[in-house]
């Protein structure tokens, strides 16, 4: 333990940091890699604010943990093994896993994952399991034990369910404190909830963690803001646009990489902290090597590389020159073909130029143990001790429950939907890509309708 060490923070206002191993945590070279990189990615490109780090993420989970544990020691501390009140042993477990559940997120983190097929939640274990990183050193000055139990935690395989679902369900502290500080920095005000009230309201029980009904409004209050973020900042189409122009790039990358490799030519494309990822065989502490930054500086790079289309999708990433969208049904989605031809004859390639993009989520589900994504549901404690789901006794709740949320888009280059361009041999591939557009949709053109 040490005395005390106080951070400020703009969304939780103080952040309290009481044991000497969270302190070395945070200024292990691991843990401060995540200052460079952006909780929300490219989002800041549609709310400028978004600026904020996974570091700033993860201390304020840890704090939020911190919290819901000081909690449930004060009123709910377990008496005899098995009564399924709160141990307060499991403190440090906690508060570790936290602190490090974002430990293994790549730089702009979801669409890096998808071009490298790698996992954030597998290299976040691997650092914490690692006998190469300072990160498994900290931890391993608790007990020889303590890394595993951390990486048990991540992987939600830890014996306790009760810590698993603070860190990971429906509504725990890494979920509360991204709704809250992504609201925050986003500005937007459809994101806020009483964190208080629902922290006061947790209680342990031998499943896991369930809630006094007496705290059900704070909890709608929480699901309907976790929807509103979703469907306003989350799934927002520019922000989208930005991620397919960033995974195109990289796809273009990775296209002309395999094509060098092929001919026997020489690999400079990618600087050389980039190459063991193209290469398919990185290692824990080259991974450890790439952040935001590290990407940025090649693709400034890339504005200038001789590859046009490489060059101006670059371009268009940096100077903040987005795809347009339409949505699309799937009595429209038959026509994408057509969309695709069309931009391709004005000469863009519809590989690099157009994107299918799907983005829905629940707000809120009950357990279905046969579906592909499980969710833990969130359960309301009576006066009487018997645990009742959520949306058997939220109406509110009850309706949004299982209904997704969002849209499925195409995007294009902005320029097929200039009007009335001067002097471009294009113009009727544009008015004839456009007759295909009303209010945003994708629809199915009038046989009456003439290219102007």
């Amino acid at each position: 333990m040490i005395k005390e060490k106080i951070l400020r923070d703009p969304v939780l206002n103080e952040i309290h940091v009481y044991d000497q191993v969270i302190l070395d945590l945070i200024g292990t070279p691991e843990f401060q890699r995540l200052r460079r990189i952006k909780q929300l990615g490219v989002t800041s490109e549609v709310f400028h604010g978004a600026e904020h780090s996974r570091f700033a993420h993860s201390l304020g989970v840890y704090e939020i943990a911190r919290r819901i544990e000081m909690h449930l020691s004060l009123f709910y501390p377990s008496q005899t093994a098995g009564d399924g009140l709160w141990d307060k042993d499991e403190r440090l477990v906690l508060l570790a896993a936290a602190l490090l559940h974002d430990l293994g997120h790549g730089a702009y983190s979801h669409t890096f994952e998808h071009i490298f097929n790698t996992d954030h939640e597998y290299y976040t274990q691997k650092i914490i399991l690692s006998p190469d990183t300072q990160i498994h050193a900290v931890l391993e000055q608790v007990a020889p034990d303590f890394p595993e139990k951390v990486a048990q935690v991540i992987a939600k395989t830890y014996p306790n369910p009760q810590v698993v679902q603070l860190i990971s369900s429906q509504i725990d502290a890494d979920r509360m404190d991204y709704l809250l500080r992504d609201a925050y920095f986003t500005g937007a005000s459809y994101g806020h909830f009483d964190l208080a009230r629902i922290i006061q309201m947790i209680h342990p029980y031998e499943g896991g963690i369930a809630f006094d009904d007496k705290g059900m409004y704070a909890i709608e209050d929480y699901v309907v803001s976790r929807y509103q973020m979703y469907v306003q900042v989350y799934f927002h189409p520019v922000s989208r646009a930005m991620e397919v122009l960033l995974q195109h790039l990289l796809e273009r990358v990775m296209y002309l990489y395999q094509q060098n490799k092929e001919n026997g030519l020489q690999n400079n494309l990618v600087s050389p902290l980039l190459q063991p990822l193209f290469r398919g065989e990185v290692n824990l502490q080259e991974y450890l090597m790439v952040d935001d930054a590290v990407l940025l500086a090649n693709i400034s790079e890339w504005r200038l590389n001789e590859d046009s289309v490489l060059a101006d999708l670059a371009h268009r990433f940096l100077d903040r020159v987005p795809l347009k969208s339409m949505t699309i049904s799937e009595h429209t989605r038959g026509l994408l073909p057509e969309m695709r031809a069309l931009v391709e004859a004005v000469g863009y390639d519809p590989n690099y130029y157009t994107a299918e993009n799907d983005s829905f989520d629940l707000p809120y589900d009950d357990f279905d143990p046969e579906a592909f994504k499980q969710r833990t549901q969130i359960e309301l404690r009576q006066q009487n001790g018997d645990l009742v789901e959520l949306s058997q006794r939220s109406t509110l709740v009850e309706a949004l429950m299982g209904r997704e949320f969002g849209d499925a888009r195409l995007f294009f280059p902005r320029e097929m939907l200039q009007e009335h361009p001067v002097e471009d041999v294009m113009a009727p591939i544009y008015a004839d890509f456009q007759r295909y557009i009303e209010n945003g949709q994708l629809i199915e053109p009038k046989p009456t309708d003439s290219v102007k």
